[in-house]
């Protein structure tokens, strides 16, 4: 499995907590964690300060506590637990996976597994209310799509088409038809 892994697993950048304006970057790789640091101050004392890198393999990491609290301190607990995880050797293949390949997977679920789905994670909740999912669904769904269709898609959204009945979306058309008409006699 760790042959399918790039050799950057992450990578985030971030300034330091106010009033610090320092600048840092962490980068988790296959085989170690990389944080690089860089001083920015108008102190005189910190102008020659040149930028630092620690290197550490992911065992070493996972025993050194005082890098740990830095990079707390910097990115967020949430980013240190991903980073633990990934230097423990649980890397999420799915959190991998690219929107427009997720998206063809979650098309084959039923509805109430894409309510489920959207629950898991904000990623997942962004996914499951895309118009591109919606957009599948609604062609899977229906014989043909026609123009007005679309046209009416693209001003209520693909899932709000697919949950509104057929009479109310007949209606809807009808109206959007009587309106272009209108507006065609005005000019």
């Amino acid at each position: 499995m760790a042959a399918w892994l790039p050799d950057t697993l992450f990578e985030i950048v971030g300034q330091g907590p106010a009033p610090s304006k320092d600048y840092y970057q962490l980068v988790v790789t296959r085989s170690q964690l990389i944080f690089r640091w860089w001083k920015i101050s108008l102190r005189s004392e910190y102008r020659s300060a040149k930028p630092g890198e620690t290197k550490e393999t992911h065992e070493d990491f996972l025993e050194n506590s005082h890098l740990q609290v830095q990079i707390a301190l910097i990115f967020g607990t949430r980013i240190l637990d991903y980073v633990f995880n990934l230097c423990e050797g649980k890397v999420d293949f799915l959190e991998r996976l690219t929107d427009k390949l997720l998206l063809k997977i979650i098309f084959y679920l039923d509805l109430e597994d894409i309510a489920r789905l959207s629950q898991v994670s904000h990623r997942f909740a962004k996914l499951c209310r895309s118009d591109m999912l919606w957009e599948l669904i609604v062609q899977s769904t229906f014989d043909t799509i026609t123009p007005e269709m679309r046209s009416l898609a693209k001003d209520l959204g693909w899932r709000q088409m697919f949950f509104t009945n057929k009479l109310q979306l007949q209606r809807q058309l009808r109206k959007k038809k009587q309106k272009q008409g209108r507006q065609e006699e005005q000019f």
